[in-house]
């Protein structure tokens, strides 16, 4: 037991005490990571979602990852790209890479480069590494493509189109 944490099987009682949207992300963490209570999944699923409902953004990227994963829930690409983008637009920098990804790869949403870049751009100027890598790669493969592309028009007597 956590000395100071107020369990689930403590809180509502006679008092009716509902517990607000980071307490229940807070809950849903120390359930997740076995943290003075045996690991159980299900019961973080419980507190995540809980917490998501009520808008936490960290509890709705996590909720994202176990449908993506399909970890204790169904696996569910679109119920996944839910919690990620309203995580994703209140500037969770881990749900708008997962999002971006979601994009670039076609799973839960139409496959779409463009957005996947968007989205991974919103991540990067949060710091999130993944997606500052990701755009790395976009811009150099990016490049490269440029360079082929006025290579070819050069050898074949046609002078590169400027952009």
């Amino acid at each position: 037991m956590l000395p100071g944490v107020l369990l689930p099987d403590r809180l509502g009682g006679a008092a009716g005490i509902r517990p607000g949207g980071q307490v229940q992300f807070n809950l849903g963490v120390i359930y997740e990571t076995g943290q003075g209570v045996a690991q159980n999944y299900a019961e973080a699923v419980k507190w995540y979602h809980a917490a998501a409902e009520q808008g936490e953004p960290q509890a709705q990227f996590n909720l994202g990852v176990f449908y993506e994963t399909g970890q204790v829930v169904p696996q569910d690409y679109q119920e996944a790209v839910k919690w990620y983008r309203l995580a994703a637009e209140q500037e969770c920098g881990p749900a708008q890479c997962n999002l971006g990804l979601c994009y670039e790869t076609g799973r839960g949403v139409p496959q779409d480069v463009q957005e996947a870049v968007r989205w991974f751009c919103r991540a990067a100027r949060q710091g999130d590494k993944t997606a500052q890598h990701n755009l790395g790669v976009y811009y150099t493969t990016l490049e490269a493509a440029e360079e082929a592309t006025a290579e070819g028009e050069t050898e074949a007597g046609n002078e590169p189109v400027s952009q």
